[in-house]
């Protein structure tokens, strides 16, 4: 295959993401197909903010493992940084993903037994095979952005929930990610660790121009965001704006 069909994206693109028309069936333990997205049309532009809200089995998560290219669209088209995606082969669907998206779930997924420092690293080591100075200042540069410095060598299944995920915000830092998607961070959390949370997810929107789409069932979370869409039986709204842009 040729080169130029595996190659990542150098360019920022005006949109980040584009579906149009995506579909997604799942058979659900039967020989009959069930569609649970019908016919997905959605952009997000470089450096916005977007939060995804629904009720529960209304596909939200499945719209952000499409997005995030951890599953295939049954119909449709998926671009993402300006390359169609679903014409690539998993190898070339993994390196996109590796180095343009990062992810936060509503569990951590840390390895307990690492130290916060050494888990921030890991996605670097995709590339190197080993750890060298260079992954540990970057990865000790992103644990002082989340302010963590004071816990780097810490366990990270002694940790406080709310620590544990700022330091999977940073692991998901590390491959200079131009989307991130945000799948119930705050989810576990306690209000306090929530806020602090969603303040460090908007202040990497806002310095790296990182595209994020943020899935929450918080409205006033929600609020914060440039744009909300809702996601309703598989299908999406209209995006709703926050007061202040209305």
């Amino acid at each position: 295959m040729a080169d130029t069909a595996a190659a990542l994206p150098t360019v920022a693109a005006a949109v980040v993401v584009r579906l149009r028309g995506v579909r997604k069936s799942f058979h659900l333990g039967s020989p009959i197909e069930t569609e649970v997205l019908h016919g997905i049309d959605l952009s997000l532009n470089a450096g916005e903010f977007c939060a995804v809200m629904g009720p529960s089995g209304s596909g939200k998560s499945t719209l952000l493992n499409l997005v995030g290219l951890l599953d295939r669209p049954s119909s449709g088209t998926l671009e993402v940084c300006g390359q169609e995606t679903t014409t690539l082969d998993d190898r070339e669907l993994t390196r996109m993903r590796g180095h343009s998206i990062g992810f936060v779930f509503q569990y951590h997924h840390l390895i307990t037994a690492f130290t916060a420092l050494e888990n921030v690293m890991i996605p670097m080591l995709g590339a190197a095979e080993f750890p060298n100075d260079a992954m540990r200042e970057r990865a000790k540069e992103l644990i002082d952005s989340v302010g963590l410095t004071a816990w780097q060598n810490h366990m990270a299944g002694n940790m406080s929930g709310g620590q544990q995920q700022r330091v999977a915000l940073a692991r998901a830092l590390a491959m200079q990610p131009v989307l991130l998607l945000a799948d119930e961070p705050t989810g576990n959390l306690d209000s306090k660790s929530a806020d602090a949370v969603f303040e460090l997810l908007r202040r990497v929107n806002r310095e790296r121009r990182t595209t994020v789409l943020f899935v929450t069932h918080n409205i006033a979370l929600a609020g914060r965001c440039d744009k909300t869409i809702q996601v309703v039986d598989g299908m999406v709204t209209v995006p709703i704006l926050p007061d202040s842009q209305r």
